[in-house]
């Protein structure tokens, strides 16, 4: 029997898939990578043991997820399309990274994964392995198989009696990670349609959050986050105490129509309580001490930066090219900027850094103003002369 290794995640698209790899004759060594969801794992073991699985890894992924793929995102500045701070896409290549390296240990063959052909996460997973191991074959039985719907893959888990959760009253298709949560699926799918206030987790509905705002100061260094309210936290932690304060607020709801790589619209909608405070204010800082030039070139680069890890190329050079360029504008992102949540809204309040370019005396129209205004009338003169065509030279 063919060996090949599942990227399992208990749902109902990879309970399936076991059983349907092993009706195929594949021999189906289950992945399991834990990046935050906060499940039980030793359950999803059992499920994948019991679906058919001969052999489950489980892999704790946190602190490589936290290091190598979350922050470098936040010093990027990476968001895409202006909404989606992309927690599952960042995912991807790490999960994709560890399969291979476990069908390598296993001697596989093959790699699995669960995705549909219309999605983002299949690029993401195959577009990786490809990169590290091209010779690896890939199997996406949700493209090839014979359900045209989740309400037949229930059908099919309830005739093999494989254990999901999913139900066809409740038929969502859920992601969570360390850094956030995307929902989509079932009533979702139409776009006029609000969202239930079920299919929340991390976030308190606005209406029923606090009366009273909530004033935090997120300290960065070097880009990254370190302190909140003057107290050092690991950033695993950072990420969990900001999701705790911003969820009570009601901070990071999402609702989005977003452009797929393969081409279509989908609605998604994502909870990121943590990234959204992170995002606004490490953008805020960077605002403060960076050069006019490096922090409109800088938005450039986030925009490429985020395209590129939604189209799942987060292995190739440009990627690692683009690093180096963020990590050289990070250096002098340390600061301190204060926030105010209140229901559903991030603000930035306050800001300082030992490297700020602002100046008082320079911007003020106080008694304290320094600016010698006579230079204005000359560089305005230079600025507008190559559009006079000459007529003043």
């Amino acid at each position: 029997m063919k060996k090949v290794v599942l990227a399992y995640s208990g749902g109902l698209d990879t309970s399936c898939a076991i059983k349907w790899l092993q009706d195929k004759g594949y021999d189906v060594i289950a992945f399991i990578a834990d990046v935050g969801q906060g499940e039980d794992f030793g359950a999803i073991k059992e499920r994948a043991l019991k679906t058919g699985a001969s052999k489950v890894h489980v892999v704790d992924l946190k602190k490589e997820f936290v290091q190598d793929y979350i922050l470098p995102a936040v010093k990027a500045g990476a968001i895409y399309e202006g909404k989606y701070l992309l927690a599952t896409a960042l995912s991807r290549p790490l999960i994709a990274k560890h399969q291979v390296r476990i069908a390598h240990e296993e001697k596989a063959t093959a790699i699995a994964h669960g995705c549909t052909g219309k999605g983002n996460d299949q690029v993401r997973f195959e577009v990786t392995a490809q990169i590290l191991d091209p010779k690896l074959e890939i199997i996406a039985p949700v493209r090839i198989w014979e359900f045209k719907s989740r309400e037949q893959e229930i059908d099919y888990a309830a005739k093999k009696n494989i254990p999901v959760s999913v139900t066809k009253k409740s038929p969502y298709s859920i992601d969570i990670n360390l850094y956030g949560r995307s929902i989509e699926c079932g009533v979702l799918e139409d776009p006029w349609t609000e969202p239930p206030e079920e299919i929340y987790y991390f976030t308190k509905d606005p209406l029923a959050a606090p009366n009273t705002p909530k004033y935090i100061e997120l300290e960065f260094e070097k880009g990254i986050p370190t302190k909140i309210d003057g107290k050092s936290y690991a950033p695993s932690n950072i990420l969990e105490t900001l999701n705790k304060i911003g969820g009570e607020n009601g901070v990071g709801r999402v609702d989005a129509i977003e452009n797929r790589l393969v081409g279509i619209k989908s609605r998604e909608i994502y909870e990121n309580p943590a990234g959204t405070i992170i995002y606004i204010a490490h953008k805020e800082l960077e605002s403060l001490v960076l050069d006019r030039e490096t922090l409109h070139e800088k938005e450039a680069i986030s925009q490429k930066y985020a395209n590129l890890t939604y189209y799942g190329l987060w292995e190739t050079p440009v990627k690692k090219q683009l690093d180096a360029y963020i990590e050289e504008t990070q250096k002098t992102v340390t600061g301190v900027v204060r926030l105010k949540l209140f229901k559903g809204n991030c603000a930035v309040v306050g800001r300082k850094s030992p490297y700020s370019r602002y100046s008082e005396k320079l911007a003020t129209y106080g008694a304290k103003d320094t600016f010698d205004q006579s230079y204005a009338e000359g560089f305005i003169r230079l600025w507008s002369m190559p559009f006079q065509g000459g007529k003043n030279v």
